[in-house]
């Protein structure tokens, strides 16, 4: 499903234009500067760039292939997580810029970064070390709760909680293991990091829905990589979803029916992810240790 088809970036000459037929005054420092003016004015953007259900930026670290997401979700409104390294000016560069819509952007639609990955990950370390806390109060509960001593009277309706524990401990015969388990809700620390930030996309990502995803595989070892892409092409073959994706992750730039930018190049250019430099390091790399693979 195509729902953004093209953006227009400032061309160089608007870009040059603005400080100097305008009223604004630069005014640089250790905060601002003219940023996003000024990036790409010598990059050899092209007219407009043209989307498809996958389309992929990749570059290099510092090539603006986050900018250029960045740029395209503010002008489109999406919902947005985290905040990120903006500029006074980038609302102006923002406003001057242009787009085609296939159809309306549904309001679903987000951009989901790196910092939204981190973040969800660290809620998910925090949640963990509640549940390691509580899971030590009720080791103590469950020896408590063994002890034919302790006392099992029921002293008031605040205190059914714990009868009842004590109870079905009794009952049961409940060994620790098992009283964890029925007594301790929401445990999620048997994922790692990849695999909660994996599931993370895998929550966030609606159906019918415009995504922007800046260096998705961030945290994600290889294999959980390509279970990304094998999600994301799901997603747009029988779930309605379009995605404009920021990568230099050979898996995700190999997505089935990605048209790539090359932001590298100058002017920028549509490729074929095996043309990529940086794809092509890995398959020198892994060529001339190829030896090394042989049984």
């Amino acid at each position: 499903m195509i729902y953004l088809s093209s953006f227009r970036f400032l061309s160089r000459l608007e870009d040059e234009k603005f400080f100097s037929s305008s009223d604004i005054k630069v005014h640089q420092n250790c905060y601002t500067s003219e940023y996003p003016f000024v990036m790409f004015r010598d990059r050899g953007l092209p007219e407009k760039f043209e989307f498809q259900d996958i389309t992929v930026f990749c570059g290099n670290n510092g090539s603006g292939k986050s900018t250029i997401l960045n740029v395209i979700a503010e002008a489109l409104a999406v919902n947005r997580g985290s905040l990120f390294n903006r500029s006074e000016y980038f609302d102006n560069y923002t406003e001057l810029c242009s787009y085609e819509l296939a159809e309306r952007i549904p309001s679903h639609s987000a951009i989901i970064t790196s910092d939204d990955v981190f973040e969800g990950v660290l809620d998910i370390r925090r949640i963990n070390e509640g549940i390691d806390s509580k899971r030590r109060v009720l080791i103590d509960e469950w020896i408590e709760n063994r002890d034919e001593s302790a006392d099992a009277r029921l002293h008031g309706i605040e205190d059914y909680d714990r009868w009842k524990r004590i109870v079905n401990s009794r009952r049961k015969k409940e060994s620790q293991s098992k009283f964890l388990r029925s007594n301790l809700r929401g445990n999620i620390t048997e994922r790692s990091n990849g695999e909660s930030a994996l599931s993370l996309f895998v929550n966030k990502i609606q159906d019918n829905a415009l995504y922007l995803l800046d260096e998705p595989e961030n945290s994600l070892s290889p294999s959980n990589q390509l279970q990304l892409k094998y999600f994301l092409e799901d997603c747009v073959k029988s779930h309605g979803c379009q995605f404009i994706i920021s990568t230099h992750s050979p898996f995700l730039l190999s997505l089935r029916g990605a048209r790539i930018y090359d932001i590298d190049s100058v002017p920028m250019r549509v490729c074929k992810w095996t043309d990529l430099e940086c794809v092509k390091v890995y398959q020198e790399f892994f060529e001339k240790k190829s030896f090394l693979f042989q049984k």
